[in-house]
């Protein structure tokens, strides 16, 4: 059986491929096998090269969709049985990552290493909207995300 290439738009900066779908097959294999009485999914999140514009902003689009597709397969695990009873993005902030030191940026804000400053990525709005309406949006909240409330 032939081994089928990931298309690069599809990795992470890790290497990872990104595949959703994996994450509602394994909530409801657990679900299944294992009958278990909650699930909780403590870090789910994606590495992508993502710097400020001269304005300051990051634009991270591929995190936001990653996002959104991630908890699109975890909702529909939810209406097929899965006791979720919570979801984590990681990370907060981008950190040190083992293997790659400060490489890699995981975090829904971004870190100025050299001054510690933090700033909001698109990625971190867009949560945001999530976590306070509930729903998951297909685009970008339609907030001023320049402004921290």
């Amino acid at each position: 059986m032939p081994v089928a290439v990931v298309p690069k738009n599809e990795l992470t900066e890790m290497g990872w491929e990104v595949h959703p779908q994996g994450l509602r097959e394994l909530l409801l294999r657990l679900t299944r096998e294992y009958h278990v009485p909650e699930l909780h999914v403590t870090e789910n999140g994606a590495a992508f090269a993502d710097v400020p514009d001269p304005d300051g902003r990051v634009s991270d689009p591929r995190r936001v969709d990653y996002f959104r597709r991630h908890l699109q397969e975890l909702h529909a695990a939810l209406e097929r049985g899965a006791p979720v009873r919570s979801y984590y993005a990681w990370s907060l902030l981008d950190n040190w990552e083992w293997a790659h030191g400060f490489d890699r940026r995981f975090g829904l804000f971004r870190v100025d290493y050299d001054t510690q400053a933090r700033v909001p990525k698109d990625s971190a709005w867009w949560y945001r909207e999530v976590a306070t309406t509930n729903e998951i949006p297909d685009g970008l909240p339609s907030i001023d995300l320049r402004r921290v409330p």
